[in-house]
């Protein structure tokens, strides 16, 4: 059991004192709107949800919590995947959508500094019409905050050439558990003075302290870029011919897999005129290549092409236009949806070295038999990064709340057997945190414990996400 205090009408009067009452909410359909994220089966209620809007205001919150003993659960847009965000034991709610300003975007230096509360969609649409390019894109950048890009040290299809979010975080303003305010790192390309504290933040899962400044590091926009679907008669081919194109010498911008369930579901949840799913075909990969030189990007697009027809690939599908690349773009985007929409399911976020993807999909196949499940999967084949959808279907309350959890078990020691890990952009959070001992034996987790401890010494700050 916890030994957390429990609030009392005084704390809410402090807390409206702090960030004024409009923006302290205890209703209940408030309180319901930030019991859950996009993780299947999880809700907790919080007692209250506060929005601040200032460094500040953040700091004394955290001064009264860490004086009351009240947990505190720091949230973004709320689409995340492994329960990072959801309030376990009650308590506030420390929304940060009101942290919604880019502050600053350096075209000199190449930088740009934001608020957490920004969109993702909406700083990268900013930066690029002065010419600028934030690459990490998650899928669901319309709607996710740059804040928990930052907590989950996110992806997205991007990341294949250009690298994840903690690749262009260069200094982070934190407020820490005790209400103190530092700042990480500095505003530079290079930096070795003492612990990297930035990159110790950046996928701490908002356990160590809460973000409120973030500079990133921007790099200038490719101006063109062409894209490719291309269907092949085997899945685990798709797979093997990932690792085979980056061998050829090639680095496309994006590589992504999908499996025919996926995008059979995906097509019939978004309408598309360009897709048809041929019969025998089963999987797909969608390659995007990128930079300034129309000629020399056709001349990767051709030599991609050749590789991949080693691979018993069928009729390759060449955008014509921007409305094409959309299209193509939207059906890959959507595809959690259209899953989530079809059927209830577990998404697991394994990540093994590319070149071990075709032996991950068939284990990942294999053991479903073997429990009894069926498995939709789909992902950043260019980073190795496979998410698989585990669907209910059948299953029986025993077999989904039982069995299964040994089938995933099962999966995640071949992902560790084949170089790999249990979470490549998604986090530990609440729902894969029983399965850390498949990676870490005891000195390690001990060592990320004593990490917490020393950030957060009466663990008030997101407790129990990562370990318990």
């Amino acid at each position: 059991m916890t030994n957390f205090s429990r609030l009392h009408a005084g704390h809410l009067d402090q807390f409206r004192d702090i960030v004024g009452a409009a923006n302290v909410l205890t209703d209940q359909e408030a309180l319901d709107n930030y019991a859950h994220d996009e993780t299947e089966d999880l809700h907790y209620l919080p007692e209250v949800v506060l929005k601040p809007d200032t460094t500040e205001q953040v700091s004394r919150i955290m001064q009264l919590c860490q004086q009351e003993n009240l947990p505190v659960t720091p949230r973004g847009g709320g689409t995340g995947l492994s329960g990072g965000a959801l309030p376990q034991w009650g308590g506030v709610v420390m929304s940060m959508e009101r942290f919604n300003r880019i502050l600053d975007i350096d075209e000199r230096n190449l930088q740009v500094t934001v608020e957490p509360g920004v969109i993702t969609e909406v700083l990268q649409n900013a930066v690029r019409e002065k010419g600028l390019f934030y690459p990490p894109d998650p899928s669901s950048r319309g709607s996710c905050l740059i804040g928990g890009n930052i907590a989950e040290n996110s992806g997205g299809p991007k990341a294949v050439k250009y690298g994840v979010v903690k690749d262009y975080v260069l200094n982070l303003q934190v407020v820490l558990p005790s209400g103190a305010v530092i700042w990480t790192g500095a505003n530079v390309l290079k930096n070795a003075t003492g612990y990297n504290l930035t990159q110790l933040v950046v996928g701490s899962e908002g356990t160590l302290g809460i973000v409120t400044r973030i500079v990133l590091r921007l790099i200038p926009a490719p101006k063109y870029d062409l894209l490719m679907l291309v269907p092949f008669r085997s899945a685990e081919n798709a797979c093997a011919a990932v690792s085979a194109v980056f061998r050829a010498g090639y680095t496309p911008s994006a590589l992504e897999f999908m499996e025919r369930d996926a995008l059979e579901w995906v097509t019939r949840y978004v309408e598309s005129s360009t897709v048809k799913v041929e019969d025998g075909i089963q999987a797909h990969l969608l390659i995007e290549v990128d930079g300034n030189y129309p000629d020399v990007l056709m001349q990767e697009m051709e030599g991609i092409a050749g590789v991949v027809t080693e691979f018993d690939c069928g009729e390759i599908l060449f955008a014509e236009d921007h409305q094409q690349k959309e299209e193509l773009w939207k059906l890959r985007r959507r595809v959690a949806e259209a899953v989530k929409a079809n059927s209830v399911y577990k998404e697991e976020d394994t990540v093994v070295p590319r070149a071990e993807l075709p032996v991950l999909l068939k284990g990942v196949k294999d053991i479903g038999r073997k429990y009894g499940f069926h498995s939709v999967c789909y992902g950043h084949a260019g980073d190795g990064n496979l998410h698989v959808n585990i669907i209910r279907g059948a299953l029986s309350d025993e077999q989904w709340n039982g069995t299964l959890q040994t089938g995933i078990r099962e999966i995640f020691a071949l992902v560790k057997q084949l170089g790999g890990t249990i979470s490549g952009e998604h986090g530990i959070g609440l729902v894969q945190k029983s399965y850390m001992d498949v990676m870490f034996d005891a000195q390690h987790m001990q060592l990320m414990k004593q990490i917490k401890q020393v950030f957060d010494p009466n663990n008030i700050l997101n407790r129990g996400k990562i370990f318990d």
